[in-house]
C-alpha cells in the first residue's frame, strides 16, 4: 500500500508541475478570447510611436499594426479585434511580454542574438544605426571623438553595450528614457546621446529649435528592428509575418513609410535603395 500511495503521489506531482503547461493559452487563443492585441509600443519616439499634437498615439510601428498585422489575425480568428497599446521601454517590453502583459513589441527594438534568449522576433520591418545627437557646435564627429565624453543612452539598449566595449573611456550615463536623456544634454549634463540614428532624427525634428542641434558620425552598430513576441509561437509568429510581408508586396508598407518617414513626413529620412532591396528579399521565395 505504501509503494502505491507513492507512486500515486509521485504522479499527482508530475500532473501538477505539467498543468500549467498544458494550459498556457497560445497568444492567438488569447487574442480570441479577448477580442484585443496588446502591444508594448514608445510615447516618444517619434516618429515610430509618440504621442501627438492631438494627445493621439500614433507612428510608423503603430500604423504598421493596424493597417498590417491587425487585418491579417482578423482574418486568421473569423471576426474583428482592436488594437491597445501599453508604454513599453528597454528595462520593461521583454518582462511586459513574458508576462503577457502585451502581446507584442511594437517599437524600435533591435533583434539581437541575446535578446532571442527571451523572446522571437518578426522579419525585420526598419534597418538604421547608432549615431549621436549634439549641439550645433559640438566637436565631437563620431565615435572615435568621445573618449572622456559624457555620453547619455538609454538603460538596456544596444547602443549603450556597444560603447562600453568599443570606447570604455568614454563616461557613459544611462537613462531611463529618451526625453530623459535628450534634457541632460539640453541642461549640459552630458556632451552627446547615443541612439539609432533614425530616433536621432526624430527627436531633432520635434525639438525646440532643430537648428540647435545635429546628428553626426557614421553608423558604429547595425540595427535590424523587429517585432518581438513570446518565445516558440510560431502560429503567431507566422501571422505577424504574412502581415509584415504582405503589406511589403502590395507596397502598404511604402505608403506607410512616405506618410512618416517621406519629405513630407514627420522626420525626413529617405529609404536607401539597399534598405528597399533588403525589405523586399525577406519576402521572395527562396
Amino acid at each position: 500500500m505504501r509503494r502505491v500511495l507513492t507512486v500515486l503521489s509521485t504522479l499527482g506531482l508530475a500532473l501538477s508541475v505539467a498543468a500549467p503547461a498544458l494550459a498556457q493559452q497560445s497568444t492567438l487563443e488569447k487574442i480570441n478570447q479577448t477580442g484585443v492585441l496588446t502591444i508594448g509600443t514608445r510615447t516618444a519616439s517619434p516618429p515610430f510611436a509618440f504621442v501627438d499634437k492631438q494627445n493621439e498615439w500614433v507612428g510608423f510601428s503603430i500604423d504598421l499594426v493596424e493597417q498590417a498585422v491587425k487585418p491579417v489575425i482578423e482574418r486568421k480568428l473569423g471576426k474583428p479585434i482592436r488594437v491597445e497599446k501599453k508604454e513599453s521601454t528597454p528595462p520593461t517590453r521583454i518582462p511586459l511580454l513574458t508576462s503577457n502583459a502585451v502581446d507584442l513589441i511594437a517599437g524600435t527594438m533591435t533583434d539581437t542574438r541575446a535578446r532571442r534568449e527571451s523572446v522571437d522576433f518578426s522579419l525585420t520591418f526598419f534597418v538604421t544605426g547608432a549615431q549621436f545627437l549634439v549641439k550645433r557646435n559640438s566637436p565631437i564627429k563620431g565615435i572615435d571623438s568621445i573618449a572622456g565624453k559624457r555620453v547619455a543612452a538609454q538603460q538596456g539598449s544596444t547602443n549603450a553595450k556597444i560603447i562600453r566595449e568599443r570606447m570604455p573611456t568614454a563616461r557613459l550615463q544611462e537613462f531611463p528614457d529618451q526625453p530623459a536623456a535628450f534634457q541632460a544634454l539640453a541642461q549640459g549634463q552630458v556632451d552627446a546621446y547615443t541612439n539609432d540614428g533614425i530616433q536621432l532624427y526624430g527627436l531633432r525634428a520635434k525639438a525646440p529649435k532643430p537648428g540647435d542641434w545635429k546628428v553626426v558620425g557614421d553608423f558604429f552598430s547595425y540595427e535590424p528592428y523587429g517585432m518581438a513576441m513570446r518565445k516558440n509561437d510560431s502560429d503567431f509568429r507566422h501571422v505577424v509575418n504574412v502581415g509584415l510581408m504582405e503589406a511589403i508586396e502590395s507596397g502598404k508598407y511604402f505608403e506607410l513609410y512616405d506618410k512618416w518617414f517621406g519629405p513630407k513626413g514627420e522626420t525626413p529620412y529617405p529609404l536607401t535603395p539597399e534598405n528597399k532591396r533588403f525589405l523586399i528579399m525577406q519576402v521572395v521565395p527562396k
